[in-house]
């Protein structure tokens, strides 16, 4: 055959209708067991591809999800993304991503391009800069947000972390290793906010809010490490120096023990390091980080339901969805002093 092969032709070769074969390349469940592996094979032997131009038209739905992640170089949203779009294509749907770092950069309303390709629906992943946009685009398509506890909007689901539980294990874990003196390496927006207040909470729980100390971070290594340059430059002597850091993600984490690294400090005998998020960066030998595991792929894998759902029925409240974090203990933890 000098042509592509066509529906047409399947339904020939097959000895069914046209009807029938759409019938089955849609998954439905009525077609009778014969009839769908009679189509199926003929599919296989003509190596039929379905017009996914044609097929968008005649179902109006492009079978296309917008991603628009924060910042591609954060590893804890490209884990998160693997979740969400493994679930997704399981479903049919197709991806196309946009770096909200990029947008930034080039002044672009990416949730509009996306609005005006028709996607079926949007997921917001990580604190976007303008949301207003995101409002915009709410109010054309099926939209969750993922990652972060903002914007919240009318009939959008926000899936993400349970931020405060998660600070929360990360600095009981240090006073129960013994440490007194505690600092917190804060990161920015919503989520940032919740993790400070839970970290802040913790200490004054256990008489120690005279000893909490909080520095201003920027998610980055580079924010992680001049925040713990600050820290450690602040103490009027080494017996006022913070014994442990509890950092807000990974990231910043590494930062902060390459500062420590560099003035003498051994971790985990001199300094505790805990990070947040339990990427692959946590996970490297050389590194080993305790951190808090905040449940990327699961995250992804809600948001991906949740946006399933809207699209199949649109209406009602948007609901807020928390995964349960857990601690992983590994090797920048330890009693102060080496004790």
């Amino acid at each position: 055959m000098g042509r592509a092969p066509t529906i047409r032709d399947v339904a020939e070769r097959a000895g069914v209708s046209k009807s029938l074969v759409s019938l089955v390349l849609r998954g439905a469940e009525q077609v009778r067991p014969e009839k769908r592996r009679a189509v199926e094979a003929a599919v296989e032997e003509l190596g039929y591809r379905p017009n996914a131009a044609a097929r968008s038209l005649s179902e109006r739905r492009t079978r296309t999800v917008g991603v628009l992640l924060n910042d591609l170089r954060n590893p804890w949203f490209v884990e998160l993304l693997d979740g969400l779009t493994s679930r997704l294509h399981e479903s049919g749907l197709h991806t196309l991503l946009a770096d909200g770092h990029l947008n930034r950069r080039l002044d672009e309303d990416l949730t509009r391009t996306f609005t005006e390709l028709r996607v079926d629906g949007l997921v917001a992943v990580g604190t976007l800069a303008d949301p207003g946009a995101l409002r915009t685009a709410a109010g054309r398509v099926p939209m969750v947000v993922a990652g972060t506890r903002e914007p919240e909007l009318p009939g959008v689901d926000i899936v993400a972390g349970d931020d405060a539980l998660g600070a929360r294990l990360a600095t009981e874990h240090l006073i129960g290793l013994g440490h007194r003196r505690i600092a917190h390496i804060a990161g920015r927006g919503a989520v940032g906010e919740l993790r400070r207040r839970a970290f802040a909470e913790v200490m004054r729980e256990h008489g120690l809010g005279s000893e909490a100390l909080v520095e201003q971070g920027d998610l980055t290594e580079e924010g992680g490490y001049r925040a713990m340059v600050r820290l450690l430059g602040a103490a009027e002597t080494p017996a006022r120096r913070p014994t442990a850091v509890f950092a807000f993600n990974d990231i910043a984490c590494v930062g902060a023990l390459s500062a420590a690294e560099e003035t003498g400090l051994r971790v985990p005998r001199d300094l505790s390091l805990v990070g947040y998020d339990n990427t692959y960066l946590s996970r490297l030998r050389h590194l080993w980080l305790t951190t808090v595991d905040n449940g990327s792929g699961e995250v992804g894998r809600r948001a991906a339901r949740c946006l399933l759902e809207r699209i199949a029925e649109p209406a009602g409240e948007g609901r807020l969805i928390l995964s349960a974090p857990r601690l992983e203990v590994r090797g920048t933890t330890g009693a102060p002093g080496g004790a």
